[in-house]
C-alpha cells in the first residue's frame, strides 16, 4: 500500500496516522508542501492523507493552497481515497465544492460529538483545536456534529473529520508550548490539557485505530460495490 501523506506545518506532524500506516506496511511518502516543489500524481498512490495546518484552507494567498485544492480533486478524479484531518477536511470538502470558513466559535478541548455512524465515526472524545470549519460539498454526507458545528462526513470514498485522531501527547506538548497565547484567549487550562491528553492516551489510541481502519475497510468496501454493479 502507498500512501502520501501531505504535511503542511513541521509542528502538525501525522502522529498516529503515521504509525497506524507504518504498522501497516504501507510504503509512506511524505510530502511538506509548503517547501517541496513536486507535483506528485496522486494516481500512483493508494490512499492520501491531507493533516492539520495553522493556515485556513481559505487563504488563496497562501501559494500551496490552489496547489492542494488540485491534487485533492484528481485524487477524487482518479477514485483514490482521501482521509482529511482538520484542515484537511476542510481542504478535501472546498476542493469538491463545499466550502471552508472561519467558524462562528472556536473548539479547543477533548470533546464528545454526536456521530450517525459510530461504527466508523465514534463519538469519542476527540482532541480538537480549531478556528474555522467546512460546508460538505454537494453528494457528501455528514456523519458527526458538535455544538461547533459539523465534525465528519463521507464523499466517494473518503472521509473528512474536524478533529485530531492522530494527536499523540508529544504532538499536544509541542503545542501547549507554541500556543499557550491561543488557550490564554480561549480560557483553556493548559496543564489541564495536557494532562487529559496523557490520561486519555491510550484510549484515543485505540479510537484513532477504529477510525482509520474503518476509513479503509469503508474505502474497500465502496470500491467493490462500484466494481461490482
Amino acid at each position: 500500500m502507498r500512501a502520501l501523506v501531505i504535511e503542511h506545518d513541521p509542528g502538525v506532524p501525522a502522529g498516529l496516522v503515521e504509525e497506524w500506516l507504518s504498522g501497516r506496511g504501507a510504503d509512506l511518502d511524505v510530502w511538506r508542501i509548503a517547501t517541496d516543489s513536486r507535483e506528485p500524481d496522486p494516481g500512483a498512490y493508494d490512499l492520501v492523507v491531507t493533516l492539520g495546518s495553522e493556515t485556513a484552507a481559505y487563504d488563496d494567498t497562501v501559494p500551496w493552497v490552489a496547489r492542494e485544492q488540485q491534487l485533492l480533486r484528481d485524487a477524487f478524479a482518479a477514485d483514490v481515497p482521501v482521509l482529511g484531518i482538520c484542515f484537511g477536511s476542510q481542504s478535501l470538502a472546498r476542493a469538491l465544492g463545499g466550502r471552508a470558513m472561519r467558524a462562528h466559535r472556536s473548539e479547543i478541548g477533548w470533546i464528545e460529538i454526536d456521530s450517525r455512524e459510530p461504527s466508523l465515526v465514534p463519538a469519542g472524545p476527540w482532541l480538537q483545536w480549531h478556528h474555522d470549519t467546512f460546508a460538505a460539498p454537494a453528494g457528501a454526507t455528514v456523519l458527526a456534529h458538535s455544538a461547533a458545528g459539523p465534525q465528519a462526513y463521507t464523499i466517494g470514498r473518503s472521509l473528512g473529520v474536524q478533529f485530531h485522531p492522530e494527536v499523540t501527547p508529544q504532538i499536544m506538548e509541542a503545542w501547549v508550548a507554541a500556543y499557550r497565547h491561543e488557550l490564554d484567549q480561549q480560557g483553556v487550562d493548559p496543564d489541564r490539557l495536557l494532562k487529559e491528553t496523557y490520561d486519555r492516551a491510550e484510549e484515543s489510541r485505540a479510537a484513532a485505530w477504529r477510525l482509520f481502519d474503518g476509513f479503509l475497510a469503508r474505502a474497500r468496501r465502496v470500491e467493490e460495490a462500484v466494481g461490482g454493479s
